[in-house]
C-alpha cells in the first residue's frame, strides 16, 4: 500500500507544534488538526458517494480549504484535478467534461462561473475532533492526480499522476532543499500548479509552512522577515523584483538559506545580479507537469555554486531520475555532450500519460521509460543540463504557460479578424510576454479584439500587443513562421 496522505498520520503522531500558517486569514494548524480536517472533507466526500477512482475538481482560491480537499481527495483514493480561478467558463467546462469529474468542490463566490445547481458544492467544514478516517489502500501506480496542461492543439491534457509519482517527488524536494524540522518555508506558487509539491514537501519534512494565498512584494519582504523564513519560493519575476530593491532588502532576506526559481529561463544577468545582492543560492529546478516539478528533473543546489558559474544551467538530475539530448527528430539518436536537441527525462516521478489521448500518450511516453519534454536543450561535460529552446511555440510568462494555438482558436472567432498569429517577446521582468500579429478583415480594431480577450480567456492568456500586418510570414504559402515574428519583434 502506498497512499501519500499517510505521511498526515506519521505526521500527527511525533510532531507537538504549528506546521501551517495562513497570514491572511491568521488560520494556524498543527499536524493532527491538518489530519483531522482531511478526514473530515473526506469523510463529506465519502457521504456524498466518492469512492476510489473518482474525478473530484477542485475550484477555490488560493487557500487551507483548497489543501485540505486535495489531501481528502487522494485520502479516498479519489483523483484530484486542481483548476485555477482565473479559468473562465469555457475552460472550467471543458476540463469537467474532459475529465468526466463526478463532483466539485467549490463555493459560494463561483456562481457567476459555474451552474451551481449542475455541481455539488462543498464548503469545508469546521474542524471536528472526530474520528480519523483511515485512508484507501492504494498502489504505487494508482492514480491520485489529473493535472491539466494544455497542448500545441489547442487542448488540455490531463497527466496522470500518481501516488507512486508524488511520493518521489516529495522526497527529491526534501533532498534538495535539505528541509528540517526547524525550516521555515514559504510559498507563494498557486494551489493548482503542481509546485504546490515544495510545501507538500515541507509538511512532510515537519517544517513550518507559510501559505501565501497572493503574491504581493511588500507583504512578502515583511513575512519573511517576521517569521524568519529559511527556504524560500520564488521564480524569474519575484527574482528579478528583488534585484531592483534599494538596499535594506538583504536585512529582510538574511534568514534565508535558499531561494527557489522555477517555472521559465531565469536570465543569467538577473541570476548574477541576485546572488551578487543577496548571496543567496538559488535552487534553478527543471521539471514539468507531467513530473511533478523535480519528481523528476534536474536542480542547481546549493554545492554546486562552486562550478556553476556561469549562472544559466538547471543543474543535474535528481534522485533516481536520468536525463539525455536526443535528436529532435529521431528520438531514438541520442546526442553527444554540447549537441542541442530535445531534453527527455525518465524517473519514477513521470506520469503515466495523458488522460484519454492515447495517440498524445504514445508520441511523448515511450515505452523504455523516457519523457520527451518537447524542450530543446544541451548537457556539458559535467552532465549538467542547459536549457535553450522550445520545440514547441509554448510561451512562458511568469511560470504560466501560455499555448499560441490554444488562444488563436479563440481570438480568430472575433468578426474583424482575418487571420492570427500569436508569439512571445522577451521580457526581462516576467520572462516571456504573449503578443499577436493580426490580419483584419476591414478594419483594425486591436481595441475591440483586446476586450473581446479579456472576456474569454484567462487574463495571462490575453495578448500584450497587438500588430497588425497584411499578410502573415508563411512557409510555401501554408506553415506559419512564429520564429520569424519572434526575431522581428523581439526587440521591442
Amino acid at each position: 500500500m502506498l497512499n501519500i496522505t499517510t505521511f498526515l498520520d506519521a505526521n500527527a503522531c511525533r510532531l507537538d507544534k504549528n506546521v501551517l500558517y495562513n497570514p491572511k486569514t491568521n488560520e494556524k494548524y498543527n499536524s493532527h488538526e491538518i489530519l483531522a480536517m482531511t478526514s473530515e472533507i473526506a469523510r463529506d466526500l465519502k457521504n456524498c458517494g466518492i469512492k476510489k477512482g473518482d474525478r473530484i475538481l477542485i475550484y477555490l482560491n488560493n487557500s487551507t480549504k483548497y489543501l485540505f480537499s486535495l489531501f481528502a481527495i487522494w485520502r479516498l483514493g479519489a483523483i484530484a484535478i486542481p483548476t485555477n480561478r482565473v479559468f473562465t467558463p469555457h475552460e472550467l467546462e471543458y476540463i469537467i467534461d474532459d475529465s468526466q469529474a463526478k463532483l466539485m468542490i467549490t463555493d459560494e463566490d463561483a456562481k457567476d462561473i459555474v451552474d451551481l445547481d449542475k455541481y455539488i458544492p462543498k464548503n469545508i467544514e469546521n474542524y471536528k475532533n472526530g474520528e480519523i478516517l483511515p485512508a484507501e489502500p492504494t498502489d504505487w501506480d494508482d492514480l491520485c492526480q489529473l493535472q491539466y496542461t494544455s497542448g500545441t492543439t489547442g487542448q488540455p491534457k490531463g497527466a496522470m499522476l500518481t501516488h507512486g509519482n508524488y511520493f518521489t517527488a516529495i522526497h527529491n524536494e526534501c533532498d534538495v532543499l535539505t528541509m528540517k524540522q526547524d525550516d521555515v518555508y514559504m510559498g507563494i506558487y498557486p494551489m493548482a500548479h503542481v509546485g504546490l509539491s515544495w510545501a507538500i514537501a515541507a509538511l512532510r519534512a515537519g517544517a513550518y509552512y507559510i501559505m501565501v494565498e497572493q503574491f504581493n512584494l511588500e507583504e512578502y519582504l515583511e513575512l519573511c522577515q517576521k517569521e524568519k523564513v529559511t527556504v524560500l519560493t520564488g521564480m524569474p519575476p519575484v527574482i528579478h523584483s528583488l534585484t531592483r530593491l534599494e538596499n535594506g532588502a538583504e536585512e529582510q532576506l538574511k534568514t534565508v538559506r535558499e531561494i527557489i526559481s522555477g517555472g521559465g529561463p531565469l536570465h543569467k544577468k538577473i541570476w548574477k545580479q541576485f546572488h551578487e545582492k543577496y548571496g543567496i543560492p538559488i535552487i534553478n529546478a527543471y521539471g514539468l507537469s507531467e513530473t511533478i516539478v523535480i519528481g523528476t528533473g534536474t536542480v542547481i543546489r546549493p554545492e554546486d555554486y562552486r562550478t556553476a558559474d556561469r549562472f544559466e544551467s538547471v543543474g543535474h538530475p535528481v534522485c533516481f531520475s536520468e536525463v539525455k539530448i536526443v535528436d529532435e527528430h529521431d528520438y531514438t539518436k541520442e546526442l553527444e555532450k554540447y549537441e542541442h536537441g530535445e531534453i527527455a527525462l525518465r524517473g519514477p516521478a513521470v506520469a503515466k500519460g495523458y488522460w484519454r489521448r492515447e495517440v498524445a500518450t504514445k508520441e511523448s511516453f515511450l515505452d523504455d521509460g523516457w519523457f520527451l519534454t518537447g524542450d530543446i536543450g544541451y548537457l556539458d561535460e559535467d552532465n549538467r543540463l542547459f536549457i535553450t529552446d522550445r520545440k514547441k511555440d509554448m510561451i512562458v510568462m511568469s511560470g504560466w504557460k501560455i499555448y499560441p494555438t490554444e488562444v488563436e482558436e479563440v481570438l480568430i472567432k472575433y468578426p474583424e479578424v482575418k487571420e492570427i498569429a500569436i508569439f512571445s517577446i522577451p521580457d526581462c521582468h516576467r520572462g516571456e510576454l504573449p503578443v499577436a500579429a493580426v490580419v483584419w478583415e476591414n478594419k483594425e480594431d486591436s481595441e475591440g479584439l483586446i476586450s473581446y480577450a479579456r472576456e474569454n480567456l484567462s487574463r495571462y492568456k490575453v495578448p500584450r500587443k497587438i500588430f497588425s500586418l497584411k499578410e502573415l510570414p508563411r512557409v510555401n504559402g501554408w506553415k506559419l513562421l512564429r520564429r520569424k515574428l519572434r526575431e522581428e519583434y523581439n526587440h521591442l
